[in-house]
């Protein structure tokens, strides 16, 4: 049994910057891909970032490279998407989701999801 909790969420003025965290917990939790997809109001689950199992492989979605940081922290058995520069339309209920080994970019591709976290960006 993999389960993952999601924290960091909350609300930021447009501009700022917000951290999320998600811990994963299980067996062999270490062989892993993990992404963070998000969720707007009307739209479809879509791919933010993924890091594949050694922390060596990462991606993005077109709208959020250059300003989001996906990593992982094997020790903490914890990943993080390091959020700056955030717009408006970044508004979204945030979900990390694991799957074996490598990096995929379908919600439909993953196995394990947390609950998500609501981040609100304010224009």
């Amino acid at each position: 049994q993999v389960q993952l909790v999601e924290s960091g969420g909350g609300f930021v003025q447009a501009g700022g910057s917000l951290r999320l965290s998600c811990v994963i917990s299980g067996r062999n939790v270490h062989y892993y891909a993990e992404s963070w997809f998000r969720q707007a109001p009307g739209k479809e689950r879509e791919f933010v970032a993924g890091i594949d199992e050694g922390g060596s492989s990462t991606d993005y979605g077109d709208s959020v490279r250059g300003r989001f940081t996906i990593s992982r922290d094997n020790a903490k058995n914890t990943i993080y998407l390091q959020m700056n520069n955030l717009k408006f339309e970044d508004t979204a209920i945030y979900y990390c989701a694991a799957r074996a080994s490598v990096i995929r970019y379908t919600a439909r591709e993953y196995d394990y999801w947390g609950q998500g976290t609501q981040v609100t960006v304010s224009s």
